[in-house]
């Protein structure tokens, strides 16, 4: 299980950008490489079979140009990660989650059985596909979708006909509003908008702490669900709120959120999803809970105690709320720190000399060693429509690599981005960064000073380069913006992305072949003749 996801409402952001970030990690032992691409709509399917489920999805005829971060192996399917269309809305899918046996055994998952047995014969037994996962719901839902609330009704959709096979949180954003849905069981679903001003956390668990199912029945405004999923709570007895005494016992879940009329309090019966739904397991309090509590305490630094004899929130805490509002506005860069991040300033840093070994190893890391990519989609409102999607874009092990902004309307990425293969080679930004991280953990405190400079400096050339792009095509922008000359604002921003990207090659280079020096001198059958 992997995966880290930060969510950044446009008021809680520098400069009122959605920010939509998550890292999309391998299985233990595994490592997927991947390539960033841009899919135009020629070349979108107008059907798709997944791999490892082997379901079949029939699609749209109308597709958008989209960017995403595939594997560049595809013998387990596309797995395209995050991107953005056309339309500047974006997704990122998916957070694998937990849940519980009750919510599996009233909606099963859509597992793939293979054929057994011979055609015709007593035992035979046909395939049965599978539901819709990690592997496909990129490529099913980005190019369709032209709002981030489209995203979710189009998901929601697709997951009561085909059903899926995990459990997983997607995210949509567009210039205005980030929807976060989470899957419950094989075909049910519930969606909540982030607060503007609020970021959300979550580490592989089903993390919406309340929701209101008025509005998601009703309006939408704030909260999207199955159409039937206050009669599935109710029926499989899923709600977990203890209520008054003197109430129904068999009424249906409370609408949500609200307040005590007299005393402005919020409400008892508010409905919990992370209790009826999710998992509150000892695996959750060493793997899952650890990394919210981290991200908060590093967002909220000062919102609480959070060091003190008796902390109100710990890093085994099953009540770490879903979003909070950070003491101040958050940046791209403050997002890769917190997803880099691995409990500096605690006894839980692996890589500290402080604490014992156990503290050291208690906790999965979110800057782990098998992150495959990690993408930060930001929806800048105050560009035109032309220019105003990034996609900043990182391989390997966060602690360790940097990001390298694209522009996403544009026909092809930069080489440095998509030349990944199955083969190592420093032309690859994947496996550069790769190389540079298993160098650079085996001797961090000689290393991490290098490491940390070459973040600065290639943070700030992403940032400048992104500047001086946002100038020169100022005006042509806003052309386009009124219907002239969209493809030549385009091909303008396909160049910017990779002078970018080749300027950020450059530094990756330079700070590889210094840890490599500084490594090559620490190698344990190392001896000088001053040995002695």
């Amino acid at each position: 299980m992997g995966c880290t996801t930060l969510l950044v409402g446009r008021k809680a952001s520098a400069d009122g950008s959605p920010l939509v970030a998550r890292t999309e990690d391998s299985s233990n032992g595994s490592f997927d490489p991947k390539r960033v691409v841009v899919v135009r709509p020629e070349d979108q399917p107008r059907t798709h079979t997944s791999v490892l489920a082997h379901r079949r999805v029939e699609l749209p005829q109308d597709p958008l140009r989209y960017t995403a971060v595939p594997n560049a192996l595809p013998d387990e399917g596309i797995w395209g990660c995050a991107g953005i269309n056309s339309a500047n809305v974006a997704m990122s899918a998916t957070e694998t989650l937990t849940s519980n046996p009750r919510v599996l055994g009233a909606d099963p998952l859509v597992e793939y059985v293979p054929e057994s047995g011979t055609p015709g014969s007593p035992g035979h037994r046909p395939e049965v596909p599978g539901g819709i996962s990690e592997e496909d719901m990129l490529t099913l839902v980005l190019p369709y979708i032209r709002s981030a609330r489209e995203g979710v009704l189009r998901l929601g959709e697709l997951l009561a006909e085909h059903g899926t096979y995990e459990m997983n949180g997607i995210a949509f954003s567009d210039v205005e509003d980030i929807w976060w849905l989470e899957t419950v069981g094989g075909h049910h679903w519930i969606a909540r908008r982030v607060p503007e001003d609020h970021y959300a956390a979550i580490p592989n668990q089903l993390s919406i702490d309340s929701f209101d199912l008025e509005d998601a029945e009703g309006e939408g405004r704030d909260h999207l669900a199955s159409p039937d999923l206050r009669t599935f709570v109710q029926t499989h007895h899923l709600d977990l709120t203890l209520r008054d005494e003197s109430a129904d016992p068999s009424a249906a879940p409370s609408p949500g959120p609200s307040a005590d009329p007299a005393t402005g309090a919020p409400s008892t019966h508010v409905f919990n999803p992370r209790d009826a739904f999710g998992s509150h397991s000892n695996a959750d309090h060493r793997y899952n809970t650890p990394r919210a509590w981290y991200m908060q305490r590093t967002l909220n630094p000062t919102s609480e105690d959070w060091d003190g004899p008796e902390p109100g929130n710990r890093p085994d805490s099953d009540d770490l709320p879903w979003s909070r509002r950070p003491e101040r506005k958050l940046t791209v860069e403050d997002v890769k720190d917190v997803l880099s991040s691995h409990y500096q300033g605690t006894p839980f840093d692996p890589y500290s000399p402080h604490g014992t070994r156990a503290e050291r190893r208690a906790f999965r890391p979110i800057g782990i060693n098998r992150h495959n990519a990690l993408a930060i989609l930001q929806i800048r409102p105050d560009r035109p429509e032309s220019s105003r999607a990034l996609q900043w874009i990182a391989y390997a092990s966060n602690p360790f690599t940097t990001l390298i902004p694209m522009f996403t309307n544009v026909d092809e990425a930069p080489e440095y981005l998509t030349r990944t293969t199955g083969q190592v080679s420093t032309d690859s930004f994947y496996w550069t960064s790769r190389l540079l991280a298993i160098l650079a953990d085996g001797h961090y405190a000689e290393t991490i000073a290098d490491i940390e400079r070459y973040q600065r400096t290639t943070l700030a050339l992403g940032r400048a380069a992104v500047h001086a792009t946002d100038e020169a095509i100022g005006t042509s922008a806003r052309e386009s913006a009124d219907g002239d000359s969209t493809s030549s604002v385009s091909a303008r921003l396909a160049q910017a992305n990779t002078t970018i990207a080749e300027q950020i090659r450059a530094e990756t280079d330079q700070v590889l072949a210094a840890v490599l020096h500084t490594t090559s001198n620490l190698m344990t059958n190392r001896f000088s003749r001053s040995d002695g």
